[in-house]
């Protein structure tokens, strides 16, 4: 059966063609078996909403299997065919494909191996018969014929804003302004709210001196890419302003200066009760869908330690923290060795603070320079616009590794890091300060996908922690006096200000906070793939859990990440909702179980 795109004598594009017409005949008939024997057996087919209505990955031909059985005759897949001229390298070949469902039009990607395909994506783009109002389809925007009582775009506008959302987002960062500007592309009622002002408030009210550590590649927004001339690391008001602009260009139905107070479902009418105060009125909305953005950054874990009540001096969390020009002279106590940590030690030194910094766990530290060039130089930079990879399809190259095998990809980038910046690593082990490469080598993505957390990407800070320019400090914190801050050793940090810069709590806790404990247990943890490594406890789950796909509480949803997250999975949460706002079927495939609270 797999002679056709085994034989090495033809060439990459016959052994694409010849697979995917085997496997578009096996679905044809139905033969689940004869499809799932054309994956190899460690092979992995990783589908985004296309078949499964879900975000999943199965493993090898049994699994391929399980997913087909399920899913094959309501998807009714077809139209499979390469869409620009396949490559091999290594023995694997790899393809641009697109396809049809039933329901829609998806695109993926094929790695193909002697022993049959090695890694399958498949992702749903668009619905038929839902297609976004682009290109020969843009709206006309004013209706040439004349008519009395005709409305102007701005009426037409305000008078949407008077119709109940069938999709309320709560949170109006990045997060949930990229996927508002989805649902308004795909004609889904929704409001985006947020407790702010403005939009981009989030990133304005930060610390003084904060920026992007990711470059502008890795950082574009749906449908409007910042400017060529856009700084590679974009500062935090400039990034708020960007925001601000994108949610009025783009139409974002949003509600500023509003707070969700209580969420409560209605299992038997299928639809969500969300009290907000807005204007100093009470509002209840009666959304079908309700949607979480309120981010990965959202809600602060501020600690608990004996004394905190006598210290006399000022204690924020970092993201309170104002900037650094009101502590010239001061003594400051940064508990934490994150990015914040660093970024706000670093931003103190320069205007002639005392900086002490407490490393309570080993940290993972990548120089920025290093990162771009070796880690996302190849998908993420102008580097790899002129070798013709566009946002979007770094954004698949990303997608179509399965996470299983993730860290086998990243660990010889980390380890060309090592060697290239050994010399800073060494100081950095002489002034004491404890580094990991994640628990195993493979580094800052895998950290960030596992537990969203434990990385520094250096701008500079961590050179001053090399040369003792910000004192470094370890241990546990014991208790705070009216002066200073106690670790458990006994080592006593005399302090004006302790800035805590200790992370943030699951968006899990925020459904605690606005529905009920019950629901928030019954969902279970959000983010993280089961790898068992620290903060990411197992079993395998394979995808993030609960992060833009259905939980175990029907209608809730979450949304977030990074700018590069918030932007390519925004597309298949939107589509998820359009579906059901149309009324389409949408059986889903391995609802992900909950094995952990909070």
């Amino acid at each position: 059966m797999r002679a056709g795109f085994v034989d090495g004598m033809t060439s990459p594009k016959q052994r694409v063609d010849d697979w995917l017409a085997s496997f578009e005949s096996a679905l044809r008939a139905r033969d689940v078996r004869a499809a799932a024997d054309l994956f190899a057996p460690d092979g992995f087919w990783r589908d985004l909403v296309a078949f499964t209505w879900n975000i999943t990955t199965v493993e090898g031909p049994d699994g391929v299997a399980d997913l087909l059985a399920a899913t094959l005759d309501e998807a009714d897949p077809s139209g499979f065919e390469v869409t620009e001229e396949p490559t091999e390298s290594g023995g694997v070949v790899e393809a641009w494909i697109r396809f049809e469902t039933a329901t829609g039009r998806g695109t993926g990607h094929l790695r193909l191996k002697p022993e049959g395909a090695w890694t399958l994506l498949t992702t749903l783009r668009e619905l038929k018969g839902f297609e976004e109002s682009q290109g020969g389809r843009r709206p006309q925007g004013v209706e040439h014929t004349l008519a009395k009582g005709r409305l102007t775009w701005a009426e037409r506008r305000a008078a949407e804003r008077q119709d109940q959302p069938y999709v309320v987002v709560i949170g109006g960062g990045q997060g949930g302004i990229a996927l508002g500007a989805r649902l308004r592309q795909l004609g889904v009622p929704s409001v985006v709210i947020d407790k702010n002002e403005r939009p981009g408030d989030q990133w304005r009210q930060r610390y003084k001196s904060l920026c992007l550590h990711d470059p502008v590649w890795y950082d574009h927004l749906p449908y409007l890419p910042f400017p060529a001339n856009w700084p590679v690391f974009s500062p935090k008001d400039k990034i708020g302003d960007w925001l601000e602009m994108y949610t009025r260009v783009m139409e974002v139905p949003y509600w500023s200066s509003s707070t969700v107070r209580s969420a409560t479902y209605d299992a038997a009418a299928g639809k969500w009760t969300v009290t907000v105060e807005r204007d100093g009125d009470t509002i209840e909305l009666r959304p079908t869908q309700l949607v979480f953005a309120t981010g990965m950054s959202g809600k602060p874990n501020y600690p608990a330690f004996p004394g905190q009540d006598v210290f006399r001096g000022e204690q924020q969390h970092s993201s309170q923290h104002p900037g650094p020009e009101a502590y010239r002279g001061k003594r400051v106590v940064v508990v934490g060795s994150n990015n914040s940590a660093f970024d706000i030690c670093g931003a103190l030194w320069e205007h002639d603070a005392d900086v002490t910094m407490v490393q309570r766990s080993s940290t993972h530290i990548v120089k920025s320079s290093t990162l771009m060039d070796v880690g996302l130089g190849d998908l993420y930079s102008e580097r790899a616009v002129a070798a013709g990879v566009t946002t979007d399809k770094a954004d698949m190259i990303f997608a179509s590794l399965p996470y299983r095998i993730m860290h086998e990809f990243q660990i010889p980038l980390y380890e060309e890091m090592a060697s290239r910046d050994a010399d800073f690593y060494a100081r950095l082990e002489k002034a004491g300060f404890r580094h990991d490469w994640g628990s195993d080598g493979s580094g800052l993505f895998m950290k960030y996908l596992r537990r969203g957390s434990g990385y520094y990407i250096d701008v500079g800070a961590a050179e001053l922690v090399a040369d003792g320019r910000v004192k470094l400090a370890q241990g546990q914190v014991s208790h705070l006096t009216a002066d200073g801050v106690v670790l458990e050793d006994g080592t006593e940090l005399p302090a004006d200000l302790v800035v805590y810069a200790t992370g943030y709590g699951s968006m899990n806790g925020w459904v605690a906070d606005l529905v009920d404990q019950p629901t928030a247990d019954r969902i279970g943890k959000v983010w993280g793939l089961g790898s068992d490594t620290p903060k990411d406890p197992g079993p395998w789950e394979g995808e993030q859990r609960n992060m833009w796909k259905p939980t175990q509480q029907e209608n809730l949803w979450f949304h977030g990440g990074n700018l590069h997250q918030s932007r390519h999975y925004s597309l298949y949460l939107a589509l998820q909702l359009k579906a059901r706002y149309e009324g389409l079927p949408t059986p889903v495939y391995r609802l992900a179980e909950s094995h952990h609270r909070g």
